[in-house]
């Protein structure tokens, strides 16, 4: 069956799980968190939309969306900058009755003048709390052919209590249908949790947010989903391919570290499915005739002096003369001068290791240092 995703309006929650990964998302919102030596969080979910053929996006925000307006400019990365369709930013206060939201319902509240003026009869809502490079086209066909009233994007795997614990679980029969959902439930094992990518009629959503909004209820997960499976004929959408989820500090390092391995890499940066970011006009990264690098990701603009391993380096990083950097994302604009060690280490944005210090953690729980830091 042929879906025209032009048909298809896409909408972006940027602020929906600033609170998992504390204080990565003190200075930023979720999808404007760095990840990959030179991508946003926002870029996999925008990019998938992009790439599926979805024309028109609202990225509807919450607080703390400075530096989002920053990196998403014109959109002109994303050929979303165009006359019929595009991008759009919905900060809240999008109509006279909204407030600053406090779920998911608030937040669709807010922006639903933008919702009801758009031409499109289906609608796909993502966080920005997933990586991968997911084809939309599918999912939006398989919620079409199922006559689904909602369609939840989901994955069956092995999970362990503290990813439960920021999960929604669905419990699913044979073909599929969602008989029942668990909310943040504390279990462990194999699990199909959502991946937070849900596909309904846009007709549907109005009614159902505006429903919820006259009785009080603000969130999708349990006044939707929950509440509401008995009632609506809610399909899951088993994705199997690969992905990465963050709900903590520990699930972005290792997000990150998963893509130093080359098969995890080539899934994610297809040669037709680009993942699009903000281009920055750096030079190359220089290399020094005596600096080591073994399995990392470096960015352009940087200046590797000492020994790098297993490290994710994003533009305009320094690393000194006799510096060791083993394990670590060091964020744009971090300098590790000479002789200093880090393992282990998350640093943000313009931090500073002073010369001959070392930092070091455990591999379970890697230190962080503040954007602006000098250690």
């Amino acid at each position: 069956m042929g879906v025209n995703m032009g048909n298809v309006l896409g909408l972006v929650f940027a602020n929906m799980h600033d609170m998992t990964v504390g204080d990565l998302t003190k200075n930023r919102t979720m999808g404007s968190l760095l990840f990959g030596g030179r991508y946003r969080l926002i870029d996999f979910p925008l990019s998938n939309m992009v790439n599926s053929g979805i024309n028109a996006v609202g990225v509807i925000t919450k607080d703390n969306y400075q530096s989002l307006l920053d990196h998403l400019g014109s959109a002109r990365e994303w050929d979303l900058a165009r006359k019929n369709g595009g991008l759009y930013i919905l900060p809240p206060f999008g109509n006279a009755n909204a407030s600053l939201y406090a779920g998911r319902i608030e937040a669709l509240n807010g922006a639903m003048s933008f919702i009801r003026n758009s031409m499109c009869e289906y609608v796909i809502m993502s966080d920005c709390d997933v990586v991968g490079n997911i084809e939309y086209k599918p999912i939006v066909e398989k919620h079409v052919e199922s006559g689904a009233d909602i369609t939840v994007v989901a994955h069956t795997g092995q999970y362990t209590a503290d990813e439960m614990k920021m999960s929604t679980v669905l419990n699913t029969e044979a073909d599929g249908r969602v008989n029942s959902v668990l909310i943040r439930p504390e279990l462990s094992g194999t699990c199909t949790a959502s991946m937070n990518i849900f596909v309904m009629k846009k007709d549907l959503l109005i009614e159902i947010v505006s429903d919820l909004i006259a009785r009080g209820m603000v969130s999708f997960e349990s006044d939707v989903l929950q509440a509401k499976c008995g009632e609506l004929k809610i399909m899951a959408y088993e994705y199997t391919g690969y992905f990465s989820k963050i709900t903590s500090v520990n699930s972005y390092f290792k997000a990150n570290m998963d893509l130093l391995d080359p098969e995890n890499a080539a899934q994610v940066y297809l040669p037709k499915r680009s993942i699009y970011t903000k281009v920055s006009d750096n030079a190359p990264a220089k290399y020094d005739l005596n600096c080591s690098v073994k399995n990392s990701l470096i960015a352009d603009g940087c200046i590797i002096e000492g020994e790098v391993e297993n490290s994710v380096i994003f533009r305009g990083v320094k690393v000194g003369k006799g510096a060791k950097v083993r394990n670590c994302i060091l964020m744009q604009g971090t300098v590790v001068e000479d002789n200093a060690e880090c393992n282990y280490l998350i640093t943000d944005k313009n931090v500073t290791i002073g010369e001959g210090h070392t930092l070091t953690s455990a591999p379970s729980y890697p230190m962080y240092v503040a954007k602006g830091a000098s250690v």
